[in-house]
């Protein structure tokens, strides 16, 4: 961030006295247009995609690293801007020795998380190309596969795809999404981020792949991610730099986590009137950031029915949450159209997901199997207000 876009942002908000301005600015899931402290990254990045600036497909590439260390928001920015300046949206590729237009490169971002089918995949890719309505009922994916095919006509047409939070749980695996652009050979290139590190993945579907390694974010570089974060979404005097500094060092390079408490501390501190976060608000709000955290976009992407499940479970005294049969009947009720039944069977299926945890309790009195607390492993205070918010 320039000199001008730090000064524009507070003369922006002066006289602003709310506590929490802006929900976005502080939440873990939402990307800023310009990733902060990722250069090098995105450098790397650009190295590997380099043979679309001579109007070639570039080979796949796997970007990977820890939760909370920028590679969405770095992938997902990048692929915008380069659509933008030289993919579809600007036409053809021109370059300093070329004066006659190159293949049509066109650039395209999906959320595997939302993505979760192989032919869900195909269709987002579909619809980021055209204008045209593309059916989500009544084909399959292999018609899907033909009418990418028809967009590859003629034979100097390509895309690149970048798909996100590949092999988590509920998400593709690094081969299924391999599998859906095998037939286009050269007219596909892929970038899939996860987590895993390469020798744990199966990445020989790839064709002459690179990798990209994100690492946790050094101390620094955390500090000034939150400082601009929290510009936007807290009073200028929210927080001292003496309390960014000692969150960053908690968090240990993790973004999402570190965002999460702050926001956490924030939504404390305004439920006890504070126009300001006090020591013991960022405290309680790093305590309200289990570790290890599941990440908010993961549950975010849950169906609806789900988080309603999760948005009744977190409002249970814990007493009511020492069973996931009593949880289930303290959870249904008119709000959520979903059998006792069901919502038991989902707890079940949301702490196998690691969602939540099952906690065994010790109960030297109880007769059979011991009962187990149901624990959620994500940041409960921001999920609450997110859900609201949406």
């Amino acid at each position: 961030m320039n000199l001008e876009e730090r000064i524009v942002r507070r003369k922006r908000t002066a006289g602003d006295t709310r506590l929490l301005r802006a929900s976005d600015a502080l939440n873990p899931t939402a990307h800023p247009v310009e990733p902060t402290g990722r250069g090098l990254v995105a450098e790397q990045l650009l190295d590997a995609l380099d043979p679309v600036f001579d109007g070639e497909t570039p080979p796949d590439c796997y970007v990977w690293g820890p939760k909370g260390t920028g590679k969405s928001v770095v992938v997902r920015g990048l692929f915008e801007q380069l659509d933008r300046l030289l993919g579809q949206a600007a036409g053809r590729i021109y370059t300093s020795t070329r004066t006659e237009p190159v293949a049509d490169i066109a650039f395209v971002y999906v959320d595997g998380r939302q993505a979760k089918t192989g032919f869900a995949l195909l269709h987002a890719v579909l619809d980021s190309l055209t204008s045209e309505p593309v059916p989500k009922q009544g084909v399959g994916a292999e018609t899907m596969q033909r009418r990418l095919a028809d967009r590859f006509e003629p034979t100097n047409r390509h895309i690149v795809v970048a798909v996100d939070h590949v092999a988590e749980p509920e998400t593709l695996s690094v081969e299924t999404v391999c599998e859906q652009f095998s037939s286009f050979e050269s007219s596909v290139s892929v970038v899939l981020v996860g987590r895993d590190p390469p020798d744990s993945v199966a990445l020989d579907c790839l064709r002459n792949g690179h990798t990209v390694e994100f690492s946790p974010y050094r101390r620094h570089t955390l500090i000034e991610v939150l400082t601009t974060r929290q510009t936007d979404g807290l009073n200028s005097t929210a927080v001292s730099h003496e309390q960014l500094r000692a969150l960053a060092d908690w968090a240990g390079g993790d973004a999402h986590d570190a965002l999460a408490a702050l926001f956490s501390g924030g939504l404390i501190a305004e439920q006890q009137g504070n126009n300001l976060i006090e020591r013991e608000n960022l405290e309680a709000g790093m305590a309200a950031v289990p570790q290890p955290c599941v990440s908010l976009g993961r549950v975010l992407a849950l169906p609806d029915s789900r988080q309603q499940v999760l948005s009744r479970l977190i409002e249970l005294p814990e007493a009511a949450r020492n069973s996931v049969s009593s949880a289930a009947d303290e959870i249904v009720d008119d709000r959520i159209e979903l059998s006792r039944a069901t919502i038991e069977r989902v707890l079940y299926e949301l702490a196998e997901a690691g969602i939540v945890r099952r906690v065994k309790l010790d109960e030297s009195t109880h007769i059979g199997r011991p009962p187990s607390r149901l624990e959620p492993r994500f940041p409960t205070l921001v999920f609450d207000r997110l859900s609201s918010i949406s």
